[in-house]
C-alpha cells in the first residue's frame, strides 16, 4: 500500500512541475568573512524594492547570523521545524521591505545533521510554500558538505561571492571547481565585495572568469564589483540593511544598479519556467538517489 505522504508528495510535485517556477539561487563563498550573508540579505531587499516577491533562507544551520544582521529575534529557526515538528509556516518572519525570512539559528551546541528522515520533511514542507515566491535565496554555510552539495546541485543559479584577496580568489574558485566536478551547467554568477577600487574589482573578475574558463571550461557571468564601504560597518553596528540604513550610499546605489542589470538580463533571456524541473523535483532526486 502506497504510504499517504508518499502520495502526496507525488501529487505535490507534479503540480509544481506545471506551475511557474521560482528562481532558486545559492549564494556561497570559499571563505567566510566576504560579506556574504550580508549581500545575500541586501540583494533580497534590492530584488523587493523591484517589485519582486523573495524568501531569503538562512541554511548555514546553527551559525547563521542573518536575523542579527536585520535586528530581528527569531521565534523558531530551521533546526525547530525537526525538533518540534512545525510546520515550515511558522518559521516564516516578515523581513524589511517585504521579505520573508528563515532562521537557521546560531549558538547551537551541537552539529546539525541533515539525515534522509529530516530531508524528506523538509522537502515535504518546502513544498507548501516556494511557489509563493518570485526568488528564494539560500544564504549557504561555509564548507562543501553532503548536504550542501545536494542543494547546490538543485539551485537554477549560484552566486558566488569573492573579495580581491589572494585567499579569497584561490577558496573561491575552489568552490566553483568542486561545484563543476558534479554538474558543468549550473550558471554561476561572480561579485567581487570591498575592492579599494573599481580597477582592482574588475581585474579580480577577470582573473578569475579567465581561470574558470581556461582550466574549469566553464563559462561565468559577471554580477559586479561592490568598493569598500565604512557604511556597512556602521549598519551592521544598528542592524539594519545597508541599503535601509544609508540609501543613498555609493554602495547601495552600486548595489541596486547590480540588481536592475541582473534582472533586466533575466528579461532578455525570457526563459520559460514553466517546462523547468522544479526545485523540488531536482532535489528529490539527489537526496533519494544520489546516497
Amino acid at each position: 500500500m502506497i504510504d499517504q505522504a508518499t502520495a502526496l508528495r507525488k501529487k505535490l510535485a507534479s503540480m509544481n512541475n506545471d506551475q511557474e517556477q521560482p528562481k532558486t539561487i545559492a549564494v556561497i563563498s570559499g571563505k567566510g568573512g566576504v560579506g556574504k550573508s550580508n549581500l545575500s540579505l541586501n540583494f533580497s531587499i534590492a530584488l523587493s524594492k523591484f517589485g519582486k516577491k523573495v524568501l531569503l533562507f538562512d541554511m548555514d544551520i546553527g551559525m547563521g547570523n542573518i536575523d542579527i544582521l536585520m535586528g530581528i529575534t527569531a521565534q523558531h529557526t530551521i533546526v525547530d521545524l525537526f525538533k518540534n515538528n512545525l510546520s515550515i509556516k511558522d518559521l516564516l518572519i516578515k523581513g524589511p521591505k517585504g521579505i520573508d525570512y528563515i532562521a537557521g539559528g546560531n549558538g547551537l551546541p551541537n552539529l546539525f545533521k541533515l539525515d534522509e528522515k529530516k530531508s524528506e520533511y523538509l522537502l515535504d514542507q518546502l513544498q507548501l510554500i516556494l511557489n509563493d515566491y518570485d526568488y528564494v535565496f539560500f544564504d549557504m554555510g561555509a564548507g562543501m558538505t553532503e548536504e550542501n552539495v545536494k542543494f547546490l546541485m538543485a539551485m537554477d543559479e549560484i552566486f558566488v561571492i569573492t573579495t580581491p584577496e589572494p585567499t579569497s580568489i584561490t577558496d573561491a574558485y575552489s568552490a566553483m571547481k568542486y561545484i563543476c566536478l558534479f554538474d558543468q551547467t549550473i550558471p554561476l554568477y561572480l561579485l567581487v565585495n570591498r575592492a579599494e577600487s573599481e580597477p582592482e574589482g574588475v581585474q579580480t573578475l577577470k582573473r578569475l572568469k579567465q581561470a574558470v574558463l581556461q582550466f574549469l571550461v566553464k563559462e561565468v557571468e559577471v554580477l559586479g564589483v561592490l568598493l569598500y564601504d565604512k557604511t556597512v560597518q556602521k549598519a551592521v553596528s544598528h542592524q539594519e540593511p545597508f541599503l535601509l540604513y544609508a540609501p543613498k550610499s555609493g554602495i547601495s546605489r552600486h548595489l541596486l544598479d547590480i540588481c536592475r542589470n541582473y534582472l533586466e538580463k533575466k528579461n532578455e533571456q525570457n526563459h520559460d519556467k514553466n517546462h523547468q524541473i522544479s526545485f523540488i523535483s531536482k532535489l528529490q532526486r539527489f537526496f533519494v538517489r544520489g546516497r
